[in-house]
């Protein structure tokens, strides 16, 4: 299959943009040149840009019907919103029929891998995993550990709940995770145990952390006032392949720490600012070493656009007075950047032998003589630019499809 536009390469200045084009092979891009294609392609044209399939760190798949319920804080938010909306995922049928609907409308906003939280409910986890796997994207998925602080239903045994994820295996390009989902809600044990696990297998770990003050202040009446990431530290649950969501409401030292054990936090400005948890330090953050990836937070953010989320960190910059990132930092960040941040190391590029992740967009702006075409594309995104999405080789979204 051969692909041409203006190919997005970070690398290159000072625009971004290169005319160019890709030649794809099964599931990789087998040859990448500039100027005019070799061939009539089969996808694109002049008018098109060509980018790396875009990479969400941190969405949760069984909250996607309930996007959008406003005005409460985290905990009440959990506990009237969330919980429920779980809960119906103690049926496979429906967690796989919601996993595929999940999954083709990340891939439709030009999506092409994730980092996802599924529910305590690991069969239904289980075959969800195969829904999501049939769609060829590049994941880490598990179930969301959880032992107190939740209603009955959704809080397991901690032995059984690690033995039930002993059982997972890899599934085409989807990863078994282990998911504690927040301190609130796992016992030291299911941590501890869940951090075993994770060493033991090679297996990421994600969690949330730092989310609101509220959340906070019931971490440390439950640990005796530990640092939140002290917690973890003392369950082993930071390594480097440890995804931490937010992290907002974070000292020095404990960025610090994050930085020493190699974890990587997850920003997620567009659920922070829905649900008033606070705006995160992105500079205190860089500048204290830890590494830093991007993600939707679905449901408690409402964009599944990773475009429009990468706005979104501008705009928190900005809100904060601070230097935001470039439109350049952004695309780079949803791609390569979030690849390298989760583990991926042949994902989020336009290069030789990376994985054929690509999205096709045809703009309907002007671009040739804009002084930041990468600038126009950001702040006047359009989902309805996005052509076609190619995942492992497959044009699994084609906007000729809706004619």
């Amino acid at each position: 299959m051969l692909i041409a536009g203006l190919l997005f390469q970070p690398d290159s200045k000072p625009r971004g943009l290169v005319p160019g084009w890709l030649l794809v092979q099964a599931a990789t891009i087998l040859d990448v040149g500039t100027g005019p294609p070799p061939a009539r392609p089969d996808l694109g044209g002049d008018d098109c840009c060509i980018f790396p399939g875009f990479i969400d760190a941190h969405v949760h798949l069984p909250q996607f019907d309930s996007i959008g319920v406003a005005g409460l804080e985290l905990l009440d938010w959990l506990e009237k919103v969330i919980f429920p909306a779980e809960s119906r995922w103690e049926d496979p049928a429906f967690a796989a029929d919601m996993a595929e609907r999940a999954t083709d409308e990340l891939i439709s906003f030009g999506t092409t891998a994730f980092a996802a939280y599924g529910t305590v409910h690991s069969e239904s986890v289980r075959q969800a995993m195969t829904q999501v796997a049939s769609r060829h994207v590049r994941a880490l998925f598990g179930p969301s550990l959880m032992d107190r602080n939740a209603p009955p239903n959704l809080c397991y045994l901690a032995d059984d709940q690690i033995e039930a994820l002993s059982r997972f295996t890899t599934l085409d390009r989807v990863e078994p995770a282990v998911t504690p989902r927040f301190a609130v809600a796992c016992s030291p044990d299911l941590m501890t145990q869940a951090a075993q696990l994770a060493r033991a297998r090679g297996w990421a770990i994600q969690t949330h952390l730092a989310e609101t003050h509220a959340e906070l202040a019931l971490v440390s009446s439950l640990f005796a006032g530990r640092p939140y990431t002290q917690v973890y530290e003392d369950c082993g649950l930071l390594t480097p392949r440890t995804i931490l969501a937010h992290g907002i409401h974070l000292d020095d030292a404990q960025r610090a720490l994050l930085h020493q054990r190699g974890c990587t936090l997850a920003h997620c400005p567009t659920a922070n600012r829905f649900l008033h948890a606070g705006a995160m330090d992105r500079a205190a953050t860089l500048a204290g070493g830890v590494r830093l990836a991007l993600g939707s937070d679905v449901a408690g953010g409402p964009d599944r656009s990773m475009v429009r989320v990468a706005r979104a960190m501008i705009e928190t910059a900005w809100s904060l007075g601070h230097e935001a990132p470039s439109a350049r930092d952004c695309f780079h960040l949803i791609t390569r950047g979030n690849a390298e941040a989760l583990g991926w190391s042949n994902c989020g590029r336009l290069a030789p032998s990376f994985e054929a992740d690509l999205v096709v967009i045809r703009p309907t702006i002007t671009l040739d003589k804009h002084p930041d075409p990468l600038g126009a594309l950001l702040h006047g995104w359009d989902d309805r630019w996005i052509q076609q999405t190619v995942v492992a080789g497959v044009v699994e979204y084609d906007i000729r499809w809706r004619a």
